[in-house]
């Protein structure tokens, strides 16, 4: 299987003013990811607030991604993490409208109590659709799954033939090192932690998935660009305006942050949905404010 490399986005689902589906807009983020050279998108994760829509939701925002993504961009479509049933009827749909691959969560409410178990659950998702790639999403942090994902690897190899790799959102560097060089690298591991990606170039991350590559994807561009030319000092730098970043999403309100983010580069996604706080008129004009301090407007992403 074809692994990922470069910036994934994890799209944000555009909502209009009354909190329902803009797919319009879709397009145009394919068309911005399209124009500042990010090569996939991690469809209705985290940020997507895929936890947030209904079936029907997650059914068309798939169909319009599919509909819409080009050639160049992949897309992965994250399933969810919770119903069974739900995510083996997903996974069928996304089979016939042109996803390249497909991604479950751990399960959040009813956990599985060992990795052999969390396994077991993510083969019945992914032999239903057994031509595409599967990626497990592990983000133990909202999860609770804090399992060890070369462990997971071990198991799963002979238990999942579709087994592409891990969408690898979690601070443990040795698991992730480990996972990279299991086999000799056989397996696509995605780093997830943005203000981190540094970090993960260094532990042999080749593909990372994260939110803020949806509006500052140039500035990581030039941080892998500069570690790849072994301009380490410059890697340095250029990974402490993502920080910074990364700092004022947090200080306005952390996930709920990120739409307004997208507003000041020109692009309207509406807010979060309930219970995701989002921030008022009068912080996001705060937020601007600082992020011009930053810098923020020489390196995000510009729509073309």
């Amino acid at each position: 299987m074809e692994k990922l490399k470069g910036l994934i986005a994890a799209p944000f689902t555009p909502f209009d003013s009354d909190g329902e589906l803009a797919l319009e807009k879709i397009a145009t983020l394919a068309r911005l990811y399209d124009a500042n050279d990010v090569t996939g998108a991690f469809i209705c994760g985290s940020t997507g607030e895929g936890v947030s829509l209904t079936f029907e939701e997650k059914k068309q925002v798939m169909e319009r991604w599919g509909m819409v993504k080009g050639p160049r961009l992949k897309a992965i479509f994250m399933l969810g993490g919770t119903c069974l049933k739900e995510m083996q009827l997903l996974a069928r749909h996304a089979a016939g409208h042109n996803m390249d691959g497909v991604s479950i969560l751990c399960p959040y409410y009813f956990k599985p109590g060992s990795v052999a178990q969390l396994v077991r659950f993510c083969k019945s998702v992914a032999d239903t659709a057994p031509e595409l790639p599967f990626y497990y999403y592990h983000i133990p942090a909202l999860t609770g799954g804090h399992f060890m994902m070369a462990e997971f690897l071990a198991l799963a190899e002979s238990e999942i033939p579709n087994l592409a790799g891990i969408k690898f959102t979690a601070p443990n560097i040795m698991d992730f090192h480990a996972c990279r060089m299991y086999k000799e690298g056989k397996y696509d591991i995605l780093w997830g932690i943005d203000e981190a990606l540094l970090s993960g170039l260094a532990a042999g991350a080749e593909g990372a998935v994260g939110s803020t590559y949806n509006y500052a994807a140039p500035l990581y561009n030039q941080i892998i660009r500069a570690f790849q030319q072994g301009e380490t000092k410059e890697a340095e730098r250029l990974q402490q305006f993502a920080v910074k970043m990364v700092a004022l999403l947090l200080k306005y309100g952390g996930t709920g942050a990120g739409k307004a983010f997208m507003k000041l580069i020109g692009l309207d996604c509406g807010w979060f949905r309930a219970p995701v706080q989002s921030p008022t008129d009068e912080e996001v004009l705060s937020l601007k404010i600082e992020l011009e301090a930053i810098g923020f407007f020489d390196f995000c992403s510009q729509i073309k």
